[in-house]
């Protein structure tokens, strides 16, 4: 008989070491990208491209990545929220931290929400790219909302409104899409052999 601790819906709900491990190596890893964006993100919102101020949404997806890969790893409850959120903290925490300071904290957390709010939806039993995608949309709605009221207090509706779509469309392609074929290429180099996604690219070969 199995050890692990399967909850009334049928997903397993207990956490191994190594999900442990896997989730605070991630969030260490993504921190530290999460930073370099954000130094990017400043002069690269400033193009003329995006001279339509809610279009800067385009930029935000690789912020969200660090919720769905976690969540497409780990497979159990609070996987996707717990890295992206610690993710954010470690952002924070890098020397000079960030642009932000400490609002990066509720900013992972709206975000590892939406993500995970996904995943629970669907019990945790289905982690294809259409479910990648949809995780890193709502990341990106729910951190949008979030934005309405702390940074963009000045905007109009239609403003907030097309920010919220630009950011889904980026949280949907760059976290989504993009976290979903990085899963899938970590575990093909064999790095994810401990974990459903690997035993899965281990089948399709």
């Amino acid at each position: 008989m199995s050890s692990a601790t399967t909850s009334k819906t049928g997903f397993n709900v207990h956490y191994r070491t190594i999900d442990l491990v896997t989730i605070t190596t991630l969030a260490v890893a993504f921190g530290v990208i999460f930073w370099g964006w954000g130094k990017l993100y400043e002069p690269l919102s400033g193009l003329a491209v995006f001279s339509y101020p809610p279009s800067s949404g385009l930029l935000a997806g690789p912020w969200l990545i660090a919720g769905v890969v976690g969540g497409l790893i780990v497979r159990k409850p609070g996987a996707a929220f717990a890295t992206e959120f610690l993710a954010a903290a470690v952002s924070t925490f890098i020397v000079g931290g960030t642009q932000w300071g400490f609002s990066v904290f509720a900013s992972g957390f709206w975000q590892g929400l939406g993500a995970e709010v996904i995943f629970l939806l669907i019990f945790y039993g289905r982690f294809g790219v259409v479910i990648a995608a949809a995780a890193g949309a709502l990341a990106a709605t729910f951190e949008s909302v979030y934005e309405w009221n702390s940074y963009w207090t000045d905007w109009d509706m239609g403003y907030k409104l097309a920010y919220l779509g630009f950011f889904a469309v980026s949280g949907a392609v760059i976290a989504g899409v993009g976290g979903f074929y990085l899963v899938k290429a970590l575990a093909k180099a064999g790095v994810l052999d401990a974990f459903p996604a690997g035993r899965e690219q281990v089948a399709e070969v």
